[in-house]
Protein backbone atom coordinates (compact mmCIF):
# COMPACT_ATOMS: atom_id res chain seq x y z
CA UNK A 1 0.00 0.00 0.00
CA UNK A 2 1.34 3.57 -0.46
CA UNK A 3 -1.00 5.40 1.65
CA UNK A 4 -2.69 4.91 4.59
CA UNK A 5 -1.90 4.68 8.37
CA UNK A 6 -3.99 3.93 10.93
CA UNK A 7 -4.78 6.84 13.48
CA UNK A 8 -2.62 7.91 16.03
CA UNK A 9 0.40 5.84 14.68
CA UNK A 10 3.63 6.64 13.58
CA UNK A 11 5.30 4.77 10.82
CA UNK A 12 7.94 6.27 8.53
CA UNK A 13 7.77 4.75 5.35
CA UNK A 14 10.85 5.55 2.42
CA UNK A 15 10.03 8.04 0.01
CA UNK A 16 8.26 6.76 -2.96
CA UNK A 17 7.71 7.84 -6.19
CA UNK A 18 3.41 7.39 -6.25
CA UNK A 19 2.65 9.95 -4.00
CA UNK A 20 3.52 12.63 -6.48
CA UNK A 21 1.00 11.35 -8.81
CA UNK A 22 -1.21 10.47 -5.76
CA UNK A 23 -1.21 14.28 -5.10
CA UNK A 24 -2.22 14.75 -8.77
CA UNK A 25 -4.77 13.02 -8.74
CA UNK A 26 -6.68 14.03 -5.33
CA UNK A 27 -5.42 18.05 -6.43
CA UNK A 28 -7.63 17.16 -9.77
CA UNK A 29 -10.58 15.87 -7.11
CA UNK A 30 -10.44 19.03 -4.43
CA UNK A 31 -10.03 21.26 -7.67
CA UNK A 32 -13.30 19.47 -9.42
CA UNK A 33 -15.14 19.59 -5.65
CA UNK A 34 -14.48 23.14 -4.48
CA UNK A 35 -12.45 24.89 -7.66
CA UNK A 36 -14.21 27.79 -8.05
CA UNK A 37 -13.04 28.41 -4.19
CA UNK A 38 -9.46 27.80 -4.71
CA UNK A 39 -6.57 30.23 -5.04
CA UNK A 40 -3.77 27.78 -5.40
CA UNK A 41 -3.44 24.20 -4.17
CA UNK A 42 0.41 22.57 -3.07
CA UNK A 43 1.74 18.87 -2.03
CA UNK A 44 3.44 19.83 1.12
CA UNK A 45 4.60 17.78 4.20
CA UNK A 46 7.31 14.96 3.87
CA UNK A 47 5.75 13.07 1.17
CA UNK A 48 6.52 15.96 -1.08
CA UNK A 49 10.31 16.64 -0.22
CA UNK A 50 12.40 13.49 -2.42
CA UNK A 51 14.69 11.24 -0.43
CA UNK A 52 12.99 12.13 3.23
CA UNK A 53 11.10 9.06 4.91
CA UNK A 54 7.41 10.04 5.70
CA UNK A 55 4.16 8.68 6.83
CA UNK A 56 2.40 7.77 4.10
CA UNK A 57 -0.20 10.42 4.62
CA UNK A 58 -0.71 12.93 1.80
CA UNK A 59 -0.34 16.36 3.08
CA UNK A 60 -2.25 19.11 0.40
CA UNK A 61 -2.39 22.67 1.48
CA UNK A 62 -5.08 24.59 -0.44
CA UNK A 63 -5.43 28.64 -0.26
CA UNK A 64 -7.96 30.14 -0.03
CA UNK A 65 -9.01 33.85 -0.06
CA UNK A 66 -10.94 34.36 3.10
CA UNK A 67 -11.45 31.92 6.05
CA UNK A 68 -14.71 32.46 6.45
CA UNK A 69 -15.92 32.02 3.25
CA UNK A 70 -14.26 28.89 3.02
CA UNK A 71 -16.42 27.55 4.87
CA UNK A 72 -18.42 26.94 1.96
CA UNK A 73 -16.09 24.06 0.88
CA UNK A 74 -16.64 21.92 4.23
CA UNK A 75 -20.12 20.18 2.20
CA UNK A 76 -17.88 19.45 -0.42
CA UNK A 77 -15.12 18.41 0.90
CA UNK A 78 -17.40 15.50 3.37
CA UNK A 79 -18.90 14.15 -0.22
CA UNK A 80 -15.14 13.64 -1.12
CA UNK A 81 -15.24 11.38 1.80
CA UNK A 82 -13.05 13.47 3.76
CA UNK A 83 -14.04 14.44 7.26
CA UNK A 84 -14.33 17.84 8.92
CA UNK A 85 -12.02 18.84 12.69
CA UNK A 86 -12.33 22.10 12.17
CA UNK A 87 -9.56 24.57 12.77
CA UNK A 88 -7.78 21.30 15.10
CA UNK A 89 -5.31 23.55 16.80
CA UNK A 90 -3.86 26.26 14.29
CA UNK A 91 -6.69 29.17 14.30
CA UNK A 92 -8.18 29.92 10.88
CA UNK A 93 -7.44 26.91 9.56
CA UNK A 94 -10.31 24.48 7.93
CA UNK A 95 -8.25 20.81 8.68
CA UNK A 96 -9.99 17.71 6.73
CA UNK A 97 -8.82 13.67 7.09
CA UNK A 98 -9.21 10.98 4.93
CA UNK A 99 -10.05 7.26 5.51
CA UNK A 100 -8.88 5.04 7.89
CA UNK A 101 -6.19 4.15 7.82
CA UNK A 102 -5.23 7.54 7.47
CA UNK A 103 -4.50 8.47 3.68
CA UNK A 104 -4.29 12.18 3.22
CA UNK A 105 -4.72 15.65 5.27
CA UNK A 106 -6.45 18.70 3.84
CA UNK A 107 -5.36 21.92 5.47
CA UNK A 108 -7.51 24.70 4.14
CA UNK A 109 -5.50 28.38 4.89
CA UNK A 110 -5.88 31.81 3.56
CA UNK A 111 -2.82 32.56 1.25
CA UNK A 112 -1.73 35.78 2.85
CA UNK A 113 -1.50 33.87 6.37
CA UNK A 114 1.72 33.21 7.84
CA UNK A 115 0.59 29.28 8.16
CA UNK A 116 0.29 29.58 4.12
CA UNK A 117 3.95 30.95 4.22
CA UNK A 118 5.77 28.89 6.78
CA UNK A 119 4.59 25.52 5.38
CA UNK A 120 5.76 26.24 1.62
CA UNK A 121 8.98 27.65 2.76
CA UNK A 122 9.82 24.79 4.89
CA UNK A 123 9.19 22.22 2.31
CA UNK A 124 11.03 24.60 -0.34
CA UNK A 125 13.95 25.03 2.07
CA UNK A 126 14.01 21.53 2.19
CA UNK A 127 13.69 20.74 -1.82
CA UNK A 128 16.75 23.03 -2.36
CA UNK A 129 18.68 22.42 0.71
CA UNK A 130 20.12 18.70 1.11
CA UNK A 131 21.66 18.75 3.91
CA UNK A 132 18.65 20.03 6.17
CA UNK A 133 16.51 17.49 4.44
CA UNK A 134 18.88 14.81 5.62
CA UNK A 135 18.86 16.24 9.34
CA UNK A 136 15.37 16.36 9.12
CA UNK A 137 14.73 12.79 7.85
CA UNK A 138 17.63 11.67 10.40
CA UNK A 139 15.90 13.19 13.41
CA UNK A 140 12.09 11.92 11.83
CA UNK A 141 13.00 8.64 12.26
CA UNK A 142 14.75 9.10 15.61
CA UNK A 143 11.25 10.39 16.83
CA UNK A 144 9.24 7.87 14.87
CA UNK A 145 11.24 4.99 16.64
CA UNK A 146 10.72 6.84 20.18
CA UNK A 147 7.05 7.36 19.45
CA UNK A 148 5.56 5.11 17.16
CA UNK A 149 2.63 4.45 19.10
CA UNK A 150 2.26 8.49 19.86
CA UNK A 151 1.67 10.76 17.50
CA UNK A 152 0.88 13.60 19.55
CA UNK A 153 4.54 13.07 20.75
CA UNK A 154 6.05 12.94 17.67
CA UNK A 155 4.50 15.80 16.24
CA UNK A 156 4.80 18.06 19.18
CA UNK A 157 9.12 16.78 19.26
CA UNK A 158 9.06 17.03 15.24
CA UNK A 159 7.55 20.62 15.56
CA UNK A 160 10.75 21.78 17.74
CA UNK A 161 13.00 19.94 15.18
CA UNK A 162 11.69 21.86 12.36
CA UNK A 163 11.64 25.26 14.04
CA UNK A 164 15.13 24.30 14.85
CA UNK A 165 15.64 24.15 11.17
CA UNK A 166 14.29 27.37 10.16
CA UNK A 167 16.43 28.84 13.19
CA UNK A 168 19.46 27.41 11.38
CA UNK A 169 18.25 28.55 7.78
CA UNK A 170 17.74 31.57 9.25
CA UNK A 171 20.83 32.25 11.05
CA UNK A 172 22.96 31.05 8.03
CA UNK A 173 21.76 33.01 5.60
CA UNK A 174 22.20 36.04 7.79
Amino acid sequence: MVLGLASGYVSLTRAHEAWAAAFVSEEARIAAAIGKHIVAVEHVGSTSVPHVPAKPILDILVGMQDFEEARVCVGAMLTLGYTYRGENGIPRRHYFVHGEPRTHHVHMVEVQSEEWRSTLGFRDLLRTRSELASEYAREKERLAESCSRDRESYQREKGKVVERILFEASAGAA
